[in-house]
């Protein structure tokens, strides 16, 4: 038996541009504004009601809320979370989800994100937002403005922080709608990776401007590598943060949890090419990444540029991009 065909009596009474082109002369926005997001705008209140929790239980639920299999459930999580951010999932991989944590942990489609091929280019690990960035002085480093803290403290080791005296940090920060998978800036070799466990403090900009050693005091990982490119030793640093229910790097095959208890030191050996995936956050987070002295911001790499992972990051110390010219990398 064939469908029934409906008629629509609107289409014989007037053609749609008749009907709807008074309508569209009236210039109504295209987007209404969102007062949530207003709201969220609103530094003071964010603060309270993103650090004034019991963050590490809510960041445990959401874990848990996040895996669960249900793809009504994630649908309407998702109309849920566009209220309050841009979510675009444009350029991923996958067009049907079944979890939020599918959604947090997306691929993206072949071609999404271009790695800059230059040799002397250290490039994005992830898409960010720029934060404090600038020179290691005396040990110390920005987190906001008029607040520092000890590059001793974040990494839990006086040899290692060592290591960049007089280096250059750089502060990523991964908002919840961002593509959260991070990736090598160059062809590298992690050989350390150590875990710190901690708190869950939001690590947006109203947090940092009011607690001092932020993430000092967050959840972290710490991974060392060594550039295949003249052997420069760097570090890149994955910060967790409330709702972010777990890290997963790829070195060490583990998912790192709120409280991880133990083993917390892993020594490896894990070759990545450039652009190649290191792991990934269950949610928006953190990552710092540190180089020592001679290297320099790719231009445009100031706070609060924004960038796509793959592009330009550093540059290479002048004299050691000359030689590399000039003689065997």
């Amino acid at each position: 038996m064939k469908p029934t065909r409906f008629s629509n009596s609107l289409r014989r009474l007037a053609p749609p541009g008749r009907l709807f082109g008074p309508l569209r002369r009236l210039a109504l926005p295209r987007r209404l504004p969102n007062p949530l997001r207003r709201i969220a705008a609103i530094e003071s209140l964010n603060f309270l009601v993103t650090n004034r929790i019991p963050r590490v239980a809510l960041t445990r639920g959401m874990g848990w809320y996040s895996a669960i299999r249900s793809p009504a459930l994630t649908r309407a999580s998702l109309a849920v979370w566009r209220l309050f951010s841009e979510v675009d999932l444009s350029d991923a991989e996958a067009r049907h989800y079944r979890s939020l944590q599918e959604v947090f942990t997306r691929r993206l489609v072949p071609g999404a994100r271009t790695v800059d091929p230059r040799a002397d280019v250290f490039a994005s690990p992830s898409d960010a937002i720029v934060g404090a960035c600038g020179r290691v002085e005396n040990g110390l480093m920005l987190q906001a403005k008029d607040s520092a803290y000890r590059l001793e403290d974040l990494l839990r080791s006086s040899d290692a922080a060592h290591a960049f005296a007089d280096g250059v940090y750089l502060t990523l920060r991964l908002t919840s709608a961002m593509y959260h998978r991070f990736h090598a800036p160059h062809d590298l070799v992690v050989d350390h990776v150590s875990y710190v466990s901690g708190d869950a403090y939001n690590v947006n900009p109203p947090a940092l401007a009011r607690l001092p050693g932020l993430f000092c005091r967050n959840e972290r990982a710490v991974l060392h590598a060594t550039l295949d490119r003249g052997g420069h030793r760097i570090a890149l640093v994955p910060v967790a943060a409330v709702l972010v229910a777990s890290i997963r790097l790829h070195c060490i095959d583990v998912l790192l949890r709120l409280r991880h208890r133990g083993p917390n030191e892993w020594p490896c050996a894990a070759h990545y090419g450039k652009g190649e995936e290191m792991g990934w956050f269950e949610h928006g987070s953190t990552i710092i990444v540190l180089a020592p002295a001679g290297f320099e911001p790719a231009p445009g790499v100031t706070s609060g540029a924004r960038l796509r992972m793959g592009q330009a990051l550093l540059q290479w110390p002048v004299a050691a991009a000359a030689a590399g010219r000039t003689g065997p990398t």
